[in-house]
């Protein structure tokens, strides 16, 4: 007669108390997975059993409930079974489910233990040997992009008159009024960032039957399109002249193609500006301009920055561009329950888990959303439940420790 088996199912029941108050205690921490005891039964060449022991403790890696928390380095993992990858200061590499990272003084992004995530800098793509890094979001300011490109679409007035004078500009004397049927600015930008203001004059030209002949295209119209700078110097490339049939559709230049010029200045490169007017009309409607943009901007100071989908880190910046700073790695295994918890909610890979596999977002790892933690997945009213049952085995096997007891005591008593 032994208390064997009692003694083994109290301390059975004591772990699995255990691990559900460890759930319980973590129905709030984000990216928690919940655990659940796993028992066999002893023997020892007998067919009594010498009671009961724990075989395992295994995690649940379904996903927890997404929810919104208002913070830019708040990231979700959606809808997939992939990890982010953290590194100690040391080395060593962990993976989380908790998106919750806040970034350095230095730039580097942390969990806030302070594990660096890790991801390809800017304009590095990932695979064929290329390896995740810690991710810096740098201060630094962002360059200026000089202007090579304009898309302009004008509306030009058919039932205009041709002006009484000579279109004339020159450095200090920009043209009047009665030389153009309409003027427009358009803003570009140099090597350095500087802002330039050109005009554009439209003006339109009269019939001629000797050279230059017009107009270009029969029965149509022509007009003359002059670009001067702020100070009323003709840009290399101008005067253009512009055809339109007579059904108002712009024909010449080919393409609606004018290629602009400014020589270099105040230490900034010559700028060639590639103006296309495609889509521009004469039709009996006012002068109008349709659409006017360029691909120039100013250099920008970084105000904030949010994680995409697929883990790119894009920047916002003060002159109203956006930049790509980085893009967060994930990590997926080809079994996740193998993972070795490590506390402060990463775990570590093991001969169990296999090796990591490294990729961006999307696909089975899932996507990322930010501003968005995954919550724990335990499931509280369970887990009250699983208290209950483990409380009640707990007690049977108490009660046959007690009975063991009485039956020893009647033994004694003989």
């Amino acid at each position: 007669m032994g208390f064997g088996q009692g003694v083994s199912g109290l301390n059975a029941a004591a772990s699995n108390l255990d691990v559900i108050g460890n759930n319980i205690a973590n129905a709030n921490t984000v990216g928690y997975k919940q655990s659940a005891a796993q028992f066999a039964d002893v023997y020892a060449g007998t067919k009594i059993g010498l009671g009961v022991r724990v075989n395992s403790v295994v995690q649940s890696f379904n996903q927890g409930n997404i929810e919104a928390s208002g913070r830019s380095l708040d990231v979700a993992i959606t809808n997939g079974n992939g990890f982010f990858r953290l590194t100690s200061p040391e080395g060593a590499v962990y993976y989380s489910r908790n998106g919750q990272f806040q970034r350095q003084e230095d730039g580097r992004i942390t969990n806030m233990q302070g594990l660096q995530v890790t991801g390809y800098p800017a304009g590095v793509a990932g695979g064929a040997g290329v390896q995740p890094q810690p991710l810096v979001i740098s201060n630094a300011q962002m360059e200026p992009r000089a202007t090579s490109s304009i898309t302009a679409k004008f509306q030009l007035d058919s039932r205009a008159t041709v002006p009484t004078q000579a279109f004339a500009s020159s450095a200090g004397s920009p043209p009047t009024s009665n030389m153009f049927n309409y003027s427009t600015a358009i803003n570009v930008y140099d090597s350095l960032g500087n802002k330039q203001q050109l005009m554009a004059y439209f003006a339109k030209v009269a019939d001629s039957a000797v050279a230059p002949v017009h107009p270009t295209v029969a029965g149509g119209t022509d007009w003359q399109m002059y670009v001067t700078d702020v100070n009323g110097n003709m840009v290399g490339g101008a005067p253009a002249t512009l055809a339109f049939d007579n059904a108002g559709a712009l024909q010449s230049p080919a393409a609606g193609a004018v290629t602009l010029t400014q020589p270099a200045t105040n230490g900034a490169q010559a700028m060639a500006m590639k103006l296309d007017l495609t889509g521009t009309t004469q039709f009996g409607a006012d002068n109008d301009v349709k659409q006017l943009s360029q691909n120039g901007y100013t250099s920008g100071s970084l105000l904030g920055f949010s994680v995409n989908g697929d883990g790119t880190i894009t920047g916002n910046y003060s002159n109203e561009q956006t930049k790509p700073l980085g893009q967060i790695v994930m990590a997926a295994f080809g079994n996740v329950e193998g993972l070795k918890p490590e506390g402060d909610n990463v775990w570590s890979a093991t001969g169990a888990s296999g090796q990591a596999l490294i990729g961006a977002a999307g696909g089975s790892m899932g996507t990322l959303r930010s501003n968005a933690v995954e919550a724990s997945n335990v499931d509280l009213s369970g887990q009250l439940v699983n208290l209950i049952v483990a409380q009640r085995n707990y007690q049977a096997n108490a009660q046959t420790i007690k009975a063991q007891d009485t039956v020893m005591q009647t033994l004694v008593n003989l």
